[in-house]
């Protein structure tokens, strides 16, 4: 956001220019209206139109030149333009929203007929400047069909009123919002073809003495970082790499993971070469991979490997040991877990598209003091957090953008369990811009926390957990859903995260969900996280919806 006295500066400048209100607004005109009295010609004067978005204008304004009321007054003109700089704009809606996307048909005609995208009656929200240039594009609004609010205010707006849809510039998503794609295209995306997106003006300058820049959006600048939860390579899942392939559990979602600048794997279990042949059953609580199947994680691009889980410790101090040369001589970087203590804490520092990246993590758990990491033993980060504090705080300071994941206690249902909410807070007061939990093998909700976006349970990557059977002896189906967070940066910048939703097949092998499942699955956990108020329909309540499970045949 712009500072209050350059929005002021200008505003009293540019007499043309409508302030903007939160009451529903008559069309405009594309063209400006002109004072009656004109300002003479000054050299070398500028005039910007209320077109221009904030970030545009205030680069005009740095030349230093002087600034005409009118464009009749200007010796160059800063207006929407057939060449000159492609402003992105994004289609968003509060982050706890269920749609994924519309077509710019219908983003077109509710522009024009007034028609609500949701049905509700509810407006577009934008800020004047994007009013005023999709209405150089689109033509004049229907009555009721745009609503002008501050730029600033917008995001409180949309909360405040539920099912809100709302047009803002590219520079000014954050954590937040929901970026939803128009025709299958969002600027979000690594994949984002802007010829192909609707929402873009061009702006341009004539008889210009200075350069703009080329858009708003460099794909230089975004990185994309995708967060998995619990991968352990064994009993039914193993068996089922061994008689259909080591690569067969990512084959699904191979793209999600693989296209991602940074894909994070949370491996819990050694590999050990005398690993015992997998069995199928869940009975068996000593995990360990075979070594070749370090070729599946391969498979699905694995960047970065976290080490906070309970079983690294299952097969011994050598295992761990050998696991470790295993990844540095593979050149994948490791987190969380180490040789030692001081290994263990150390953070990955990482740095793509300009975009400088943090990850650090420990285990939370009281109980499982012997799976910690001590001067002479390998094995996880234990949580301290007074040093994590610290951590966070120093490289933070260096421009870092933390990532903290979590080993923590488990529970079955959506959370938070025990002393989640403590440890995550915890790092996320310290200055973590994520907080992330490995731990979970059945999903949890989520939150806001100031400006962090905390994650208290992704569920299951690749293992076996088909079903769960309680303790009181009920069989529960909810370990098969899994949330993979694809988290967004650009230029410095969090902008946010994208919730991708699988479902667990064969033992071993996610699937994305289809239309119907992912509805309910965000519904639900929307509602959990509390924010019931902004969905469009009844929430339904957990059900037990057991699929026939038969084990394979060992």
């Amino acid at each position: 956001m712009k500072k209050l006295s350059l929005f002021i500066i200008v505003s009293l400048l540019l007499a043309a220019c409508a302030s903007a209100t939160e009451t529903p607004i008559a069309p405009i005109a594309t063209a400006p209206i002109l004072p009656t009295a004109t300002q003479p010609p000054i050299a070398d004067a500028l005039w910007v139109s209320p077109a221009v978005p904030d970030d545009l204008r205030e680069i005009a304004t740095q030349t230093g030149l002087p600034l005409a009321n009118t464009p009749d007054a200007a010796t160059q003109i800063l207006d929407v333009s057939d060449s000159g700089s492609l402003w992105i704009y994004a289609l968003v809606m509060p982050f706890p929203t269920v749609t994924d996307g519309v077509s710019s048909a219908d983003l077109i005609s509710a522009w024009q007929s007034g028609s609500s995208l949701t049905g509700n009656g509810q407006p577009l929200l934008m800020a004047e400047s994007t009013l005023r240039a999709l209405t150089a594009l689109w033509g004049d609004p229907a009555s009721g069909a745009v609503r002008s609010v501050d730029s600033d205010q917008l995001l409180d707006e949309a909360w405040k009123n539920p099912f809100s849809w709302a047009i803002i510039p590219f520079e000014e998503i954050q954590p937040k919002w929901k970026v939803l794609n128009v025709d299958g295209q969002s600027p979000i995306h690594k994949d984002f073809d802007a010829s192909l997106y609707s929402l873009k003006v061009t702006f341009g300058i004539s008889n210009s003495s200075f350069e703009l820049p080329a858009s708003n959006r460099d794909a230089s600048k975004l990185a994309t970082v995708v967060m998995t939860g619990v991968t352990a390579m064994v009993r039914a899942t193993a068996f089922t790499m061994e008689t259909k392939g080591v690569t067969r559990p990512g084959e699904l979602i191979h793209d999600w993971l693989a296209t991602a600048d940074v894909t994070h794997i949370s491996n819990e279990v050694p590999f050990d070469p005398s690993c015992p042949e997998p069995q199928p059953g869940h009975k068996n609580f000593i995990l360990c991979s075979d070594p070749k199947y370090l070729e599946l994680l391969q498979y699905v691009g694995v960047d970065i490997i976290e080490l906070t889980g309970d079983h690294f410790a299952d097969r011994g101090t050598q295992a761990m040991r050998d696991t470790l040369q295993m990844y540095r001589d593979n050149n994948i970087p490791y987190y969380g877990g180490g040789a030692n203590e001081e290994e263990a804490r150390k953070p990955v520092l990482t740095e793509v598209n300009g975009n400088k990246i943090a990850f650090m993590g420990c285990n939370g758990k009281v109980k499982y003091t012997f799976v910690k990491a001590t001067d002479t033993r390998p094995g996880a980060a234990n949580c301290d957090y007074k040093f994590f504090t610290q951590q966070i705080q120093d490289v933070t300071a260096q421009g870092y953008m933390v990532i903290f994941t979590f080993q923590h206690e488990e529970c079955y249902h959506f959370g938070p369990c025990y002393k989640h909410e403590e440890g995550f807070h915890a790092v996320a007061d310290a200055g973590a811009a994520i907080v992330s939990g490995s731990q979970a093998h059945y999903p949890h909700l989520m939150e806001f926390r100031a400006d962090t976006f905390i994650h208290f349970g992704l569920g299951n990557l690749f293992f076996d957990q088909m079903t769960y059977e309680l303790p009181d002896g009920s069989v529960i189906d909810e370990t098969r859903r899994e949330f993979i967070d694809r988290h967004v940066f650009y230029d410095g910048k969090y902008l946010g995260v994208e919730l991708l939703t699988a479902m667990l097949e064969d033992f071993s092998r996610p699937r994305p969900m289809n239309e119907r499942e992912r509805t309910q699955f965000l519904s639900e956990y929307f509602a959990y996280s509390g924010w019931a108020d902004l969905q469009p329909t009844p929430v339904p309540q957990p059900t037990v919806t057991l699929t026939p499970i038969v084990l394979p045949t060992p």
